[in-house]
């Protein structure tokens, strides 16, 4: 708290931004056993987070991917409080050194409200899941939900925490002639 209220000037020291809560979210998507899928998915999560996953349904009919309201779709876990702090260590410390190639996350990822949202593509790199017990790659997303006003602050409050950001951003695609 002490280094960010002296890098951007904080005068309160309420006026420093928090986390307030880490949602990880996933989706079975196309699986052809929808309900197996969706209940290996919640276990993953509930082993990961230490909490219970909530369905996640549909909310329209869509007759091309076979998808009918209220279906349930997916899963997701919000995480506050100590549990929140506890994940949020395991993830930044352990899971993410264990990405294959890992030189940082990027720094683009931002909402431009203080949001930071990572695609997991493999629930292998947390170290509760056994890796023999794995049937199918299960991907999900997590968003770490700041009271920051900008990315900046959300930035400089997450790489406190030991966020590991990458120092090369990506350069944009070339555009057509």
């Amino acid at each position: 708290m002490p280094a960010l209220q002296k890098l951007h000037g904080y005068k309160n020291v309420h006026q420093i931004p928090k986390v307030e809560k880490v949602v990880i979210n996933t989706s079975i998507g196309s699986q052809s056993d929808v309900k197996q899928a969706l209940e290996e998915a919640k276990a993953e999560i509930a082993l990961i987070t230490g909490q219970r996953p909530v369905e996640t349904l549909a909310k329209k009919s869509i007759s091309n991917f076979k998808l009918r309201k209220e279906q349930a779709i997916g899963a997701k876990v919000t995480l506050r409080g100590e549990r929140m702090y506890e994940f949020l260590e395991r993830f930044i410390k352990a899971a993410l050194p264990r990405i294959r190639d890992f030189r940082g996350v990027s720094p683009r990822c931002f909402d431009n409200h203080g949001n930071y949202t990572l695609g997991i593509s493999d629930q292998s790199i947390f170290p509760e899941i056994e890796l023999d017990k794995i049937k199918r790659n299960i991907g999900f997303d997590v968003t770490i939900v700041t009271t920051a006003r900008t990315d900046a602050e959300a930035k400089s409050l997450l790489s406190e925490m030991g966020m590991p950001f990458s120092d090369r951003a990506r350069k944009p695609a070339a555009q057509p002639a």
